[in-house]
């Protein structure tokens, strides 16, 4: 195969004119771009001819780079570890009250009959100090990071996800804006009382016509004449321990300022109201799922609400929104992962004690592949929860697109686990007093809320693809500057001409993967290629028109899930191997299935979106049936009796 001149290569790139800093994104995926950064591989082997023009402010992280086909090890390799001595040794005295906590007091099946938390493991949570994880310590909490938080949410998601939802809520995202934004009077006068349980909190975004698009939400705050409080009106939907909170954050319109002409301009602000005249709330939500959590509407008539408790300033509240997401998705995947434990602890448990047919259900094949795959999923989810909980904690403020891969890959990995659980289970699966059903219907909320899998899927393309378009532009901008650029526009040219070729762009992890899994990482860097590759193509073709191809949009997003998971587990079992630890060869297997099929995954997903792939027709397929069952209120096939 011919190599492509640089010009050639170049000139494809003059095409990407239109690919501005802002992508009019749909939903809660507006607001959410920032800018892409670029940095060479660890080892000083140039990934990207970004390299060059590195900065201080330049991104760190793995999943924007993927998006330019380059590797950014800075996150991901070594396996992250953050706790200091002094933090592990407090963190494993917490682990086993906190365990026994949900052994011996707290009884999920009686929460869930109850349709609420237990008015004694309430008390016990609270005196265990659950209500302020991360609350600093000066101010009544137990002032954990982000990973100890995790451990201690997983253990809770192990046994009781109704009780998880009730404390997420509560810190989570419920108070979680007063931690980010809040000022010294506000952390004062609000945390020590939230952070012991005294006042439990709720975060307050949803409406009846504002879902995913958040930006769409109609309740308002206006300011009093004196300036000294605001009158807030509206109703919120669906709000996680909405009929038990005395504290909101509640995101409204208000008429505020504009800095440069002083007109005035609606924008959304976030503010901390306290329960009192005005604030009301209907009866609890009868729902499918997490039914000891206590879900209602609630209703703001003319509440006044002081000028000292705006939360972030005035008109940033979908950043305050989306910032308090953004931080809290970590902690749903590392819930998730053990969730997904206690899971594969009951499969187990039945396939050594259940014999079928004169033999052991796990002697099996059919029961050894559910085993296996339920454990992949889970070292999967686990390993993505601990890295971005650390690169947190290191101080990574560029987390966004592993935050929310976390939380559409855990959610589904926890489906999927649980379903596959009460399959082997059989009928005992399937009975109330098994305990899995009710995980079940526990598990499916987690798709749906804190932004839904299918929102958070377009936010991650759209992220990432924006990022990836800037990039594109800095190479045009330093085209027309070539002789101050040459030696950039010739390594970007020559790793451009290469990748078109089906050659390699001298992209490794040797170096930063243990020997025993270096053929995984090969398949894991070889993906990576393609995908960068196609993620260019992508935008030469559609510029900004990308944000209407939703079918190609949620595979993109697939390919990037996958890849990321490859990198976490390589990373993780790279760690294992390295230390030596007993379960070292293991999770290398778990690594090795894990990128086998995900390398084959994100290259059929690839394939399908070329012309020759037959993505086009299969895409024009689907909007043809579902255009039918619209215009036909539902299923168009003529019935095979005719009648």
């Amino acid at each position: 195969m011919r190599l492509l001149s640089l010009p050639a290569v170049f000139k494809r790139v003059l095409y990407v004119t239109s690919w501005g800093s802002q992508v009019s994104q749909a939903g809660c995926v507006r607001g959410y771009a920032q800018t892409a950064e670029n940095v060479a591989n660890k080892d000083g082997v140039s990934t990207t001819a970004a390299s060059q023009r590195k900065s201080a402010s330049e991104s760190l992280s793995f999943a924007v780079g993927m998006f330019n086909g380059l590797i950014h090890t800075d996150q991901v390799f070594p396996y992250p570890s953050v706790l200091s001595e002094e933090q592990s040794q407090f963190l494993s005295e917490l682990v086993d009250p906190v365990s026994r906590f949900f052994q011996e007091v707290n009884d999920p099946t009686l929460n869930d009959d109850l349709q609420r938390v237990d008015d004694k493991s309430l008390s016990g949570l609270k005196e265990l100090g659950a209500f302020g994880l991360q609350v600093p310590a000066e101010l009544g909490g137990m002032g954990l990071n982000n990973t100890q938080y995790a451990r201690l949410v997983e253990i809770v998601g192990l046994h009781d996800l109704g009780v998880g939802i009730t404390l997420g809520a509560h810190q989570s995202i419920g108070f979680k804006g007063i931690l980010l934004y809040g000022t010294d009077e506000q952390k004062k006068k609000y945390l020590p009382r939230l952070a012991s349980g005294e006042t439990v909190a709720a975060f307050c975004l949803t409406e009846p016509s504002s879902g995913s698009d958040a930006a769409s939400i109609r309740t308002t705050a206006k300011k009093s004449p004196c300036g000294q409080f605001y009158s807030l009106t509206g109703g919120k939907l669906w709000i996680s321990n909405g009929g038990i909170a005395d504290l909101f954050t509640v995101f409204a319109r208000s008429q505020v300022p504009d800095p440069s002409s002083g007109e005035m301009r609606e924008k959304i602000t976030a503010f901390i109201v306290e329960r009192g005249e005005g604030v009301t709330h209907g009866p609890p939500d009868k729902k499918l799922g997490i039914r000891a959590s206590n879900t209602a509407a609630l209703h703001f008539d003319d509440v006044r609400v002081p000028a000292e408790n705006v939360l972030g300033g005035e008109g940033n509240g979908f950043k305050v929104a989306m910032n308090i997401l953004n931080n809290g998705r970590f902690g749903m995947a590392a819930a998730l992962s053990g969730t997904m434990k206690g899971m594969i602890q009951k499969a187990v448990e039945h396939a050594t004690n259940r014999t079928q047919f004169g033999n052991k259900l796990h002697n099996f094949g059919v029961i050894q592949e559910k085993l296996a795959r339920m454990a992949v999923l889970q070292y999967v989810t686990e390993s993505m929860a601990y890295m971005i909980s650390a690169n947190m904690d290191s101080g990574a403020k560029d987390f966004q697109i592993e935050a929310a891969i976390s939380k559409v890959f855990g959610s589904e990995a926890a489906w999927s686990v649980t379903d596959e659980c009460i399959q082997i289970l059989g009928g005992t699966g399937f009975m109330k007093d098994g305990g899995v059903e009710r995980v079940l219907r526990d598990l499916r909320i987690f798709r749906i809320f804190e932004g839904t899998n299918d929102i958070l899927r377009l936010f991650v393309s759209l992220h990432g693809l924006q990022n990836a378009g800037k990039e594109l532009k800095a190479l045009q901008k330093a085209m027309s500057r070539p002789l101050s650029n040459t030696p950039l526009l010739v390594m970007e040219g020559m790793r451009r001409a290469r990748r078109r070729a089906g050659l390699g762009t001298g992209l490794t992890l040797k170096g930063h993967v243990h020997p025993e899994v270096e053929k995984s990482a090969e398949l894991a860097v070889h993906a990576l290629e393609e995908f960068g590759c196609a993620v260019e193509e992508l935008l030469l073709k559609y510029g900004n028109r990308i944000v209407d191809e939703q079918f190609v949009l949620q595979r993109i997003a697939d390919c990037a899930i996958d890849l990321y998971a490859m990198i976490v587990v390589l990373s993780r079992s790279s760690r294992s191997l390295s230390h030596g630890l007993p379960t070292a060869v293991h999770e290398k297997i778990l690594c090795d299935i894990w990128c086998s099929e995900a390398a084959v995954r994100v290259r059929d997903r690839l394939q399908s979106m070329h012309s020759s792939g037959g993505g086009a027709a299969l895409f024009r397929n689907l909007r043809s049936v579902s255009s039918a069952l619209i215009e036909n209120g539902g299923v168009v096939a003529a019935h095979p009796l005719g009648f």
